[in-house]
């Protein structure tokens, strides 16, 4: 028996959750399905996921289909929650893409086909409501190939489309598809000798290598076209690549309380086999962890283990410091951020009667679930700060700081989230006991611009024996975390900044004489005059504020687009292809996000109700109309 880790992924109301309740049943784990309407999903455990009908935390469960142990995982499908299926990509072997047989190919639907060829994970495609009016067949199967992928295999028809009796009917699909990435199959095709099984071979070795990308129809709510999606992700998809006999390695992908407020971290293991009682190292400090208990998902339920294996999913207690993202045990190369980071920003504000010491430690609580909540706290304004995908995502942080903390917030208006870029070089230092520092710290840096998306690099320009290794790593972690706040208190995400001066006064050693604060040098000292360097060269260098820009795609009838573009103009909406055909016009371009929540809510008035419009985070761009924005900070308020 070998193992399968498995996402569910799609655009949010396709049927993603429906059809793993679908899966769930026909592999008997469960005698009922579950009915998103009604909140009694087996993977939409929260009240709030239940109340809203969506997904809002990824979900494990397990099922088996004959020799095939496969760990199911849900993931939302909103883009406001984009962040948790990001995580989950990193553990997966396999995943199936839910597309509505109504509504096509959506915005999300995109940007998870992207994602999902670019980081190479074998991927089905299923198009689910084929019993709902509206359903389409031959046009679905263009607007896949047209904008999503062209390396689409057709595996079956569908009869009865639009009603309840709709059935989908196996097939072989399309030859010229798997015959362009096979020469053989192609030489076998011109001298007329394919046969059924050199043409399933080809399929299976070409959908594991996610050359091609086999899809079904099928209706998750009647069980139409199931029974050979599950054969498909039997056959077709790749085991779990483990080495049990390995060194351990794994990574959390989701981290959780339990009801006494213990760590719970969802963790993929890769290689080894972990045990409970274990050490184990994790996070970048590589800091050991205790493992005091494991469970695991097999056969529809949660199993507590003593061991847990390569290849498995399991949830592991006792490693209070971990982190989402963090590796266990040998570290391992990771593919990096697969989604853009947050692009917008508010304030949290504590109602009447919520204490704000709790309230910062519920968001904490909350920020280890989702890192990308992004806390910043200003101490002088005791004000919190939250970094947000999209409003829906605020209602949700709203709506569970009541009900699972008991606390009464509100929201300042949403603000878009800037970044700050170098504009040139700048250089400073302070030397220790000198020119009125008042630390006991010798630190000099110099700033560069560096390409955009590289992330801050630390560099050495002095010998790194030159003082004790703890004083540098200070250094270096008080540069990355100044950094998230620039001249207008925006964050500095890329730059290389190299150390160019460094001195210490030595630990006292006379005789007699103990350690003298006073006179020795300690990390605070490191990590009290840092900033002050750094944000004298960040002055030197200058930087200038960029917004976050959004693409749009925009399809509306024809007769509107009069009345659209002089509001796409005043929203600051940048056209730049626009095609008229028929009795539809369509729009593509640029909108800075402060702007794009207008543009969504007054699209439907401006088309009648039928304007449709995806978007996706694009890039940032220099802020060159109006006012440059600040950000307040502790020490710079607008």
């Amino acid at each position: 028996m070998h193992l399968l880790n498995l996402g569910i992924l799609a655009h949010v109301d396709a049927g993603k959750t429906s059809l793993t309740e679908r899966l769930l049943h026909s592999a008997g784990v469960i005698d009922e399905i579950g009915s998103v309407d009604a909140g009694s999903t087996r993977t939409d455990t929260l009240a709030l996921e239940r109340r809203r009908g969506i997904t809002i935390k990824s979900a494990v469960v397990s099922f088996t289909v004959g020799d095939v142990t496969v760990n199911l995982i849900d993931t939302p499908g909103h883009p406001d929650f984009i962040a948790e299926v990001e995580r989950v990509l990193g553990v997966l072997d396999g995943a199936v893409l839910v597309v509505s047989a109504v509504e096509g190919v959506q915005a999300q639907t995109r940007v998870l086909m992207r994602t999902l060829q670019r980081l190479r994970i074998p991927t089905l495609v299923f198009v689910n409501k084929i019993d709902r009016r509206g359903a389409r067949y031959d046009g679905l199967l263009r607007s896949l190939a047209q904008r999503l992928t062209p390396a689409i295999v057709p595996m079956g028809t569908v009869a009865g489309l639009g009603t309840r009796q709709a059935r989908f009917s196996p097939g072989t699909g399309p030859l010229d598809v798997l015959a362009d990435h096979d020469d053989d199959l192609l030489s076998a095709y011109v001298e007329e000798r394919v046969d059924e099984g050199l043409l399933r071979r080809a399929l299976v070795e070409q959908t594991r290598r996610s050359l091609v990308h086999p899809v079904y129809f099928g209706s998750a709510a009647t069980g139409a076209g199931v029974p050979e999606l599950v054969s498909g992700i039997r056959e077709l998809l790749p085991p779990a690549d483990a080495d049990p006999e390995g060194p351990v390695s794994g990574t959390v992908f989701k981290v959780e309380r339990g009801p006494a407020g213990e760590k719970i971290a969802y963790t993929r293991m890769f290689s080894g086999t972990l045990g409970t009682r274990d050490r184990v190292p994790f996070g970048e400090a590589r800091a050991e962890g205790l493992v005091t208990a494991i469970s695991v998902f097999d056969g529809g339920s949660e199993t507590r283990r003593d061991t847990v294996p390569a290849g498995r999913i399991a949830r592991l207690w006792g490693l209070s410091g971990v982190r989402i993202g963090d590796t266990l045990g040998e570290p391992r190369k990771t593919h990096g951020r697969f989604f853009a980071p947050p692009t917008l920003e508010t304030v949290v504000e504590p109602g009447p009667g919520t204490d704000t010491r709790s309230l910062h430690l519920a968001l904490t609580h909350l920020a280890e679930q989702d890192p990308l909540i992004g806390l910043r706290h200003d101490e002088s304004r005791q004000e919190t700060s939250v970094s947000l995908y999209g409003e829906v995502q605020k209602e949700v942080l709203q709506a569970t700081l009541a009900e699972e903390f008991g606390l009464d917030v509100t929201f300042r208006e949403t603000t878009p989230l800037c970044v700050e870029r170098l504009v040139g070089t700048g250089s400073a230092v302070r030397f220790n006991k000198q020119g009125g520092n008042p630390f006991l710290a010798t630190v000099g840096l110099r700033v560069e611009p560096a390409p955009v998306g590289s992330g801050v690099e630390f560099r050495l320009e002095v010998e790194l024996g030159a003082m004790p290794y703890a004083f540098f790593r200070a250094v270096e972690d008080t540069v990355r975390e100044t950094l998230g706040e620039g001249l207008y208190g925006w964050p500095v995400p890329d730059c290389a900044v190299t150390m160019t001066h460094s001195g210490y006064s030595p630990r006292q050693s006379h005789a007699h004489q103990g350690f003298n604060k006073a006179m020795s040098s300690t990390g605070a000292d490191f990590r009290g005059v840092t900033p002050v360097v750094l944000a004298e060269a960040l002055r030197r260098a200058g930087t200038r504020v960029h917004e976050p820009l959004h693409r749009f795609r925009l399809e509306a009838p024809a007769d509107t687009l009069g009345a659209l573009l002089p509001v796409l103009a005043a929203l600051r909406a940048v056209p730049e292809n626009t095609v008229v055909r028929e009795e539809t016009c369509r729009v593509e371009g640029v909108v800075p996000a402060a702007r794009l929540h207008e543009l969504e809510q007054r699209l439907p008035g401006l088309t009648r109700g039928e304007g449709e419009m995806e978007s996706a985070f694009g890039h940032y761009a220099a802020v060159t109309q109006g006012p440059v924005p600040y950000r307040a900070t502790p020490t710079r308020k607008s």
